[in-house]
């Protein structure tokens, strides 16, 4: 694993539940009071990227596939004074993704989204806007497809 992990675990930042699997080269970075929680039972592939500025929760069963990045930030670039990389980062608030959801290789979320319960990400998709729970969504920006219905 890469990032801050050990001071985040040791300042109970990074939380991380049972069962939970980290493919080698998850990057994971809290700084400052930043916090991620990560539920039970997930997994989490190689090249899998979380930043956190504020919050960013990850729920029980996932699976995070290829080169996902999930944040819940993004840098600032409107001075054009100062460079890009002294700007900071902005936030539109916490990112949750729900319990039992599936996202395909190379997904993006960004800052402030909700995804709900039990869904599933297309390949390559960007999530921009939050997603309602038993949705399939992919695109960028994602949308979703169609509702993932349960027989009886």
């Amino acid at each position: 694993m890469h990032g801050n992990v050990l001071e985040s675990l040791r300042e109970e930042r990074l939380q991380i539940g049972a069962g939970t699997l980290l493919e080698p080269g998850v990057w994971i970075t809290a700084p400052g009071e930043a916090c991620v929680r990560i539920g039970a039972g997930s997994f989490l592939n190689k090249g899998v990227m979380i930043a956190a500025h504020e919050l960013v929760e990850i729920g029980d069963h996932c699976m995070l596939a290829n080169g996902c990045f999930v944040s819940d930030a993004s840098h600032r670039f409107d001075d054009p004074e100062r460079p890009v990389t002294w700007q900071g980062f902005e936030s539109k608030g916490p990112t949750r993704i729900g319990d039992n959801c599936w996202l395909g290789a190379n997904v993006v979320v960004t800052s402030g989204v909700t995804i709900g319960e039990r869904c599933v990400i297309g390949a390559g998709s960007v999530v921009t806007r939050d997603i309602e729970p038993f949705s399939i969504a992919a695109g960028a920006p994602a949308r979703v497809l169609r509702r993932i219905e349960y027989p009886r």
